[in-house]
């Protein structure tokens, strides 16, 4: 067994190694294509894990560039990117390769196992959806869109990333920051000339305490305004992007961008997609209807506009459930939670974690080992707080992936779990909102769905091979724990007199689960629909803008303001992986709601089903559709009723 790989990035000397890295790669296809007799072992292995070598050597660059942005860093990844992509694509567009595969697909695929069949079916789909069997001009095409591509969603990111770093708010009339709570005044007060100030950035935990706490209507205007204005150079990228995706997916042989990403998905044609959608929007607004009725109940003497919603919903809420989120956090101190969540998977899983003490990127990041059965399985790191210079949101990127390599060694898995918390200090502890609870459940089902794999083939370990719109079947699955009496209870305590949560607070809890859900379902949707209709057909310009309104007539009751240009922070789709995808989380949230209730009928720490799904699920990685997994573990099809029934919706 192979031990794991020190966490380490140079950025001196990367691009040197990657081109190295390289040009052995070249060197090994050659040799691989002079095979008179080519076989899975021969070929097909030794050629899926120079994928591995490459992430080894990219991941670390890639991670670092988000969690600890720098201008160093930023250079070397925009220098890396267009290497990265021309080897790509000349790996993807090798017709001999390609037709290596089929070869062996024709002589050998009924000798295979279900792991080997699966990575051959894999690879020539990817070689299809590459272009290996085009004429050269059109290859030579794609090849430059797919370096104008990268590009373009690097350019993207950093975009969004600089200009949440570069705004801030600073107040000085302590009647602005009544009812926000001690912890985020805490992150926020600083002394200068002996005045006592606040800060609030764009940053998450800055940006939301004062949308759903802040009293000036005014500042919270414009802190939205500021929010939803970043990074207006989007909108040409975008133009381009669009424009780029549209031409790649006609010379691939498709319609539009839409079908070419449904070619490896679960979902089997664009109608099927939006008539999901649709019926779940017609099925949300009447009871979306009557949260927003409820909503302007509070707030009768005001035209309410998008940057009340929070303030006004948390009013509604404490006064619907008695309920003060602020209380809570006491409550969620984030060592904590996250040693709970530990106890709360061992005992589902009967998996183990063990600090490990490194030095990393950043002080506050910590490593740990999984162990199974006192197996060791698994390395995870944690960067759970937010900071300038990291991209916000939360992901999980996996690093190591499970497998065997050609001389029948296994290597094991490892992966990074990042968010962005409230940061601790040395006076404060960082105190997680439920929401935020909720998070690092979301995360840790993506991660342990990698890490737990138990396949032997690289290509379909952990979430390798997993279409895209089941990838976040076993994270949503996970995050409804966060919600279980049982589950809370081993973690949420308050941080100062170690006094567990009461069974009165965590009834409100749960009943303010669903507050508001419909509205919430159908931002989602709004989301999820722009994005699909958005890669149906070629817009460019106002167009976008208008598509978003012609949906939002159907999603929204309160109209957002005219300078909203939510499209160019819309990072999950234009530099994620979730372009003509994001509706994946509603269509794998019918799965995990499924097996969700199943487990919990069976008691969460004593289900068989529970173990079911991590000898299934998470142990099969990417080597079967995740439809087939499903039934493998149920012994049924899913039932998409229990997607309303999560979610509090009636109809």
């Amino acid at each position: 067994m192979h031990p794991f790989i020190d966490f380490t990035l140079n950025l001196e000397i990367f691009i040197n190694d990657l081109n190295t890295l390289i040009t052995k790669n070249h060197v090994t296809i050659e040799k691989l294509l002079t095979i008179e007799t080519k076989t899975y072992l021969n070929f097909v292995r030794p050629f899926d894990l120079m994928e591995d070598e490459m992430e080894l050597l990219f991941t670390p660059l890639s991670h670092i560039n988000a969690v600890n942005n720098s201008e160093a860093s930023q250079k070397v990844y925009a220098e890396a990117l267009p290497i990265l992509t021309d080897y790509s694509t000349f790996v993807g567009q090798n017709l001999a390769i390609y037709d290596a595969f089929k070869e062996i697909k024709s002589n050998e695929y009924e000798s295979l196992n279900i792991e080997q069949r699966k990575i051959v079916d894999l690879n020539i789909l990817h070689f299809e959806l590459a272009g290996a069997h085009l004429d050269e001009k059109s290859k030579e095409r794609l090849a430059q869109i797919n370096n104008r591509k990268s590009t373009l969603s690097n350019d993207f990111s950093q975009n969004v990333l600089d200009a949440t770093n570069a705004y801030e708010k600073i107040i000085t009339d302590p009647r602005d920051i009544e009812g926000i709570g001690e912890s985020d005044l805490e992150e926020a007060r600083f002394e200068e000339e002996g005045v006592t100030k606040y800060r609030f950035t764009l940053q998450m935990p800055s940006y939301i305490a004062y949308m759903t706490y802040g009293p000036n209507r005014t500042i919270r205007e414009e802190l939205y305004r500021a929010y939803t204005t970043r990074a207006p150079q989007n909108g040409a990228i975008i133009d381009e992007l669009m424009s780029l995706r549209q031409e790649m997916a006609q010379l691939l042989g498709f319609d539009n961008y839409a079908h070419y990403s449904l070619a490896s998905k679960m979902a089997p044609d664009t109608q099927s997609v939006l008539k999901f959608l649709n019926e779940l929007i017609d099925t949300s607004h009447a009871q979306a209807s009557r949260e927003i009725d409820e909503l302007r109940t509070i707030a009768p003497n005001i035209d309410l506009q998008s940057y009340d919603t929070a303030y006004y919903g948390e009013i509604l809420k404490k006064a619907q459930y008695d309920i003060d989120e602020e209380e809570y956090r006491p409550y969620f101190e984030q060592h904590s939670v996250l040693n709970g969540m530990f106890t709360f998977l061992e005992k589902m899983f009967k998996i183990r974690f063990v600090k490990v003490d490194a030095p990393l990127w950043d002080e506050k990041a910590r490593m740990y080992d999984v162990y199974d059965n006192d197996v060791l399985r698994a390395r995870i790191y944690f960067d759970l707080e937010a900071r300038k210079n990291k991209r916000g949101g939360a992901w999980m990127h996996n690093f190591q992936t499970h497998h065997e390599d050609c001389e029948g060694s296994t290597h094991l898995a490892s992966a990074f779990v990042v968010c962005n918390f409230p940061p601790s200090s040395d006076t404060s502890p960082s105190l997680l909102r439920h929401d935020d609870v909720v998070t690092l459940f979301h995360e840790m089902g993506h991660t342990l769905h990698h890490v737990l794999s138990l396949t032997r083939e690289h290509g379909v370990s952990g979430v390798n091979g997993v279409e895209w719109d089941a990838v976040e079947f076993p994270s949503q699955f996970l995050e409804n724990f966060a919600y279980e009496p049982k589950v809370l209870k081993l973690f949420a305590k308050h941080y100062q007199s170690n006094e567990v949560l009461s069974d009165e607070m965590i009834a409100k809890l749960i009943r303010a689960k669903n507050f508001q859900s419909a509205l919430f379902m159908l931002r989602q949707l709004e989301f999820s629909l722009f994005d699909f209709e958005l890669h149906s057909k070629l817009y460019q310009g106002d167009a976008i803008q208008h598509l978003l309104d012609s949906i939002r007539e159907r999603t929204t009751f309160i109209k957002p303001p005219s300078y909203n240009k939510f499209q160019n922070g819309f990072s999950h789709i234009f530099s994620g992986g979730y372009s003509a995808g994001y509706y994946s989380y509603k269509w794998a949230e019918v799965l995990s709601a499924d097996a969700y209730y199943a487990i919990v009928d069976e008691g969460i720490f004593d289900s068989e089903l529970a173990q079911k799904y991590k000898e299934i699920v998470l142990a099969k990685g990417g080597s079967q559709s995740m439809q087939e997994l499903f039934h493998e573990m149920m012994g049924r099809e899913c039932e998409t009723a229990h997607l309303l029934r999560l979610n509090g919706i009636h109809g």
